[in-house]
C-alpha cells in the first residue's frame, strides 16, 4: 500500500533532521562547544596554534583533533569566515519539550521570534537571553535563523547554554504558552501601552515577548494571537530599533518592578 505524501514528507523530515551536521568556527565557539557534555561532537579541525590555546577543551572533550596547515585549512566553511584556526562538526542541540523548557521557572521569561532570519540577529538575542535568564527563544522551523557557525559566534557561547528552541507552527506554540500561564505581549511600533506599563502589576507572572522581523514586523497572524501588543517608548521621535536591541530592552523590562 502506497504511504500518504504526508507521511512520506514526515519520514523524510526526520531522516533530514537525522543527518543535519553544523560547523562552527572561532576559539570561543569551539571551545564551549567542546566543554558541553550535550554538544555532539564529530570532527575537529585546527592549526596547530589553535590546538595549543585549546588544549584542555579538547583533552575535557575526547575528541582527537585533525592538525591542518593553516594555508590549507580545510574545514568546509565560508573561506571569509574568521575562523582563528578551529572549525568542529557537531549535531544541532537537542533541547526537549516545549513544557519541559518554559514550565517550572520563578516568574520565566521566553522570547519568540516571528521570522528573524538574521543569524547575528539571533546570535546577539541568545547572548541577551543568557545573560538576563530567558527560559528559552523560540522560533519557528522555517522562515528562522538555523544553528549555524555565524550565530553560534555571535552568540559568545550562549548557543551551548541557552535553550534554542525550533516550533512547527509559532502561533499554535503562543497559544500553548497561553495555557501555561504565559502574558504573551508582542511588540509593536502601534503598541497601545509600553512593556512597563503592560506587566504593571503583574511581573510575577509568566511572560513571553515576541518580536517581529526588521521592516515586516510581526506577522498578522502573530499579532491577533498575542495578548497586548506593546512598545518601547523612543526618547525622541526616531523610535527604530534593531531586533536585538529591542529584545534585550524589553526582556530587561519585563524584570524591573
Amino acid at each position: 500500500m502506497k504511504k500518504p505524501k504526508w507521511v512520506v514528507e514526515k519520514e523524510r523530515a526526520r531522516k533530514d533532521a537525522a543527518s543535519e551536521t553544523v560547523w562552527l568556527f572561532g576559539l570561543h565557539a569551539v571551545r564551549d562547544a567542546l566543554e558541553n557534555p550535550r554538544r555532539e561532537k564529530l570532527q575537529l579541525i585546527v592549526t596547530r596554534n589553535a590546538a595549543d590555546k585549546l588544549a584542555d577543551s579538547i583533552a575535557v572533550s575526547g575528541v582527537e583533533p585533525e592538525i591542518v596547515d593553516p594555508r590549507k585549512f580545510s574545514a568546509p566553511i565560508d573561506p571569509a569566515s574568521v575562523h582563528q584556526g578551529a572549525a568542529l562538526e557537531v549535531k544541532p542541540l537537542s533541547w526537549g519539550t516545549l513544557e519541559e523548557v518554559c514550565i517550572g521557572a520563578e516568574a520565566p521569561r521566553v522570547l519568540c521570534l516571528d521570522r528573524v532570519t538574521d543569524p547575528h540577529n539571533v546570535g546577539a538575542i541568545l547572548r541577551t537571553a543568557e545573560v538576563l535568564g530567558a527560559s528559552a527563544v523560540i522560533a519557528p522551523r522555517h522562515h528562522s535563523a538555523p544553528e549555524t557557525g555565524a550565530l553560534a559566534k555571535t552568540a559568545s557561547g550562549a548557543l551551548e547554554r541557552q535553550p534554542y528552541l525550533r516550533v512547527r507552527n509559532l502561533a499554535e506554540t503562543i497559544q500553548t504558552l497561553q495555557q501555561f500561564g504565559y502574558y504573551v505581549l508582542g511588540l509593536d511600533g502601534e503598541g497601545e501601552v509600553t512593556v512597563e506599563e503592560a506587566l504593571e502589576g503583574r511581573q510575577n507572572d509568566p511572560v513571553a515577548l515576541v518580536l517581529g522581523a526588521e521592516g515586516p514586523g510581526l506577522r498578522e497572524k502573530t499579532r491577533e494571537t498575542v495578548d497586548r501588543l506593546v512598545r518601547i517608548a523612543p526618547a525622541g521621535a526616531f523610535g527604530s530599533l534593531n531586533v536585538s536591541n529591542a529584545a534585550a530592552i524589553a526582556l530587561y523590562a519585563s524584570r524591573r518592578g
